[in-house]
């Protein structure tokens, strides 16, 4: 069992029901809040794979048992991490607009995740109930308040925004690093397929993608992502008000 790994189906209390430090015993040199900005400074530099408890203690000059006094698993380091970047901001104050609340709730995720690019690759089924995490879930859940709506439909129209605003910053993230990767940006690569798009007019054989390969702006845009991002909100939006009726 390597330094990250936990017995396979065990499960332990929760990192936020333990205190920081025992109530006896010299003060501790360090807090969980330092390991949890060196592993992000790591992440973020590296990406999450670089992230371990050995990295981490590394970088802190203390040793892995060290660490342990602190941080249980890795999974708790990701929690601690997630945790932290999402405290970087402070959740929107509802205005009674549920639509422009929403809204601000859904760019201030994706501003999050440009941020911190690994966000997006780790799993968004349980949510981290870090304090930071709570008050920005609460702050979202707040938004929708005002339609009086019962708590499964709540879950429903915030999970929507939200598993809406991942995708699209995966996509959008996605493309800075076929980009990177590639060392061809998508302005490039689009004038490349030119010849190719017209054959595929050409043919005849696929009008309706041939129509959006002829008029759509958004994708030779240099904010594309910005408009798309906008564009898709807006639908989101509108739907979720007919769906809350």
């Amino acid at each position: 069992m390597g330094d990250d790994a936990s017995p396979q189906g065990e499960v332990r209390p929760m990192i936020w029901l333990r205190p920081e430090r025992g109530a006896r015993g010299p003060r501790p040199a360090h807090s969980r809040a330092d390991f949890a900005a060196v592993a992000i400074r790591v992440a973020d530099a590296e990406g999450i794979e670089a992230v371990s408890l050995r990295r981490v203690a590394g970088e802190m000059g203390t040793g892995t048992t060290t660490l342990y006094r602190y941080i249980a698993t890795k999974d708790e380091l990701f929690d601690l991490m997630i945790d932290s970047a999402i405290g970087e901001r402070e959740p929107p104050s509802p205005t009674g607009d549920w639509q422009a609340d929403l809204r601000a709730v859904a760019y201030a995720h994706r501003a999050m995740v440009l941020s911190h690019p690994w966000l997006a690759t780790l799993p968004a089924t349980r949510p981290t109930l870090g304090p930071n995490s709570l008050a920005w879930l609460d702050a979202a859940y707040a938004t929708v308040d005002v339609l009086d709506l019962d708590a499964d439909e709540v879950l429903a129209q915030v999970g929507t925004l939200l598993t809406f605003v991942r995708g699209h910053v995966l996509d959008e993230l996605a493309e800075q690093e076929t980009a990177r990767r590639s060392g061809v940006d998508m302005p490039t690569w689009l004038a490349a397929q030119a010849q190719y798009g017209e054959l595929i007019i050409g043919s005849g054989d696929y009008p309706h993608l041939s129509r959006i390969m002829i008029e759509a702006e958004t994708p030779h845009a240099d904010d594309r992502y910005e408009r798309a991002f906008r564009r898709g909100l807006d639908h989101i939006l509108t739907g979720l008000a007919h769906s809350g009726r």
